[in-house]
């Protein structure tokens, strides 16, 4: 278990490297192309209820993803992560007003307050459609590095005890996130697909 650890350790240390690297500039041209790519997704036209990440600075920008969903009327979630634990709950945005009045946490991202009780949690309702996934680092079959935390891992298994099973799972990704292979162990979970400028 430990040689796995430190091989996702050393891998985290290198995908980080190499997306520091990046401009602002190509981060936003990249993140604009992989936006277009969803927008004619199946999966993505089909979905009605949708859960986005707010991106971090090393993460592909989703806030023209954001905007979309609420031009075709669609139901927005975005993660709520508390950060003493692995838990994590996907709550309705209501707007991009909302989002845009939402407090900031430690790490500088957006997120509802814990004591805001008036948002709807994904999962205690109609479930989820389709799932965008951050991550560090992805590979070509599926395999996802995230930070080490497991939020996702933990919420993608709540939502295989919903009834409505599963959601589709996208992950969206710079080109310098994709390595040959990423070191996985039993409780990582799979995702069905990995949009990026190939």
């Amino acid at each position: 278990m430990s040689a796995l650890r430190a091989a996702k350790q050393a891998l985290r240390k290198e995908i980080k490297r190499r997306v520091a690297a990046l401009s602002e500039e190509e981060k936003v041209r990249q993140s604009l192309l992989v936006s277009q790519k969803l927008f004619r997704h199946p999966k993505y036209v089909s979905s009605q209820r949708i859960a986005v990440f707010l991106s971090m600075h090393d993460e592909v920008r989703t806030e023209e993803i954001i905007k979309d969903v609420f031009k075709l009327g669609k139901s927005c979630f975005i993660p709520r992560y508390e950060s003493s634990s692995n838990h994590m709950d996907m709550l309705q945005l209501r707007s991009l007003d909302d989002m845009r009045m939402l407090p900031l946490t430690s790490w500088n991202i957006r997120q509802p307050a814990y004591d805001d009780q008036s948002r709807e949690e994904a999962l205690s309702a109609g479930g989820l459609d389709l799932i965008l996934m951050p991550g560090l680092g992805f590979d070509s079959s599926g395999n996802r590095l995230g930070r080490g935390k497991g939020f996702y891992d933990t919420y993608l298994e709540r939502c295989i005890r919903h009834p409505k099973g599963k959601p589709y799972t996208i992950a969206l990704a710079f080109r310098e996130q994709l390595c040959q292979e990423i070191p996985v162990d039993a409780n990582d979970v799979l995702i069905d697909e990995v949009l990026y400028e190939e």
